[in-house]
């Protein structure tokens, strides 16, 4: 039975959310699967991806085949990486301590990236909504000096008003 590691749709029109599953080549998009192995969510930013890393390198080596995207996620999450570094144990170039370390120190470097976006788009948009608020006094400024200079107005056309009743009165 050919195994392929693949995305199954869930989530509602427009806002798409995705299982990251090993099923049967032959079973539908949505069918029926072998193993839920994480999700994946395209909605956040930046996309949240959660993954079993241990069962998918089991199922890849145990010869399952992912799909494009299934493989693009399974090497942001450093799951190639790993069976990589298994088939490096398993010819006896490496330890598993060796390569549990090399591991850790991959992930622990893409977290510290992924952790500098995350910042950088926080930072982008706190810029936004200062600069939004910024505009937002200036147009707030401007309408209370309208509304004093309209007052202002106002003010010396009751007092020329009163004055021309005070001239006819006499």
């Amino acid at each position: 039975m050919p195994v392929k590691l693949r995305l199954q749709r869930h989530g509602k029109k427009g806002k798409p959310f995705y299982w990251i599953v090993a099923a049967d080549a032959r079973s539908k998009r949505d069918g029926k699967y072998l193993e839920k192995l994480g999700v994946y969510n395209p909605n956040t930013n930046p996309a949240t991806v959660d993954l079993d890393v241990d069962a998918s390198v089991t199922w890849l080596q145990n010869g399952a085949q992912p799909t494009a995207t299934a493989k693009n996620l399974l090497s942001q999450k450093g799951v190639l990486l790993k069976k990589h570094l298994l088939g490096g144990v398993v010819k006896g170039a490496l330890t598993e301590e060796q390569a549990e370390e090399k591991f850790q120190a991959w992930v622990s470097e893409k977290e510290g990236a992924v952790n500098t976006a995350k910042e950088g788009l926080e930072k982008e948009a706190a810029a936004v909504k200062a600069k939004a608020i910024e505009a937002e006094k200036e147009v707030n400024a401007k309408r209370e000096s309208d509304a004093a200079a309209q007052l202002a107005e106002a003010a010396t056309k009751a007092e020329k008003a009163e004055a021309e009743t005070a001239k006819e009165g006499e």
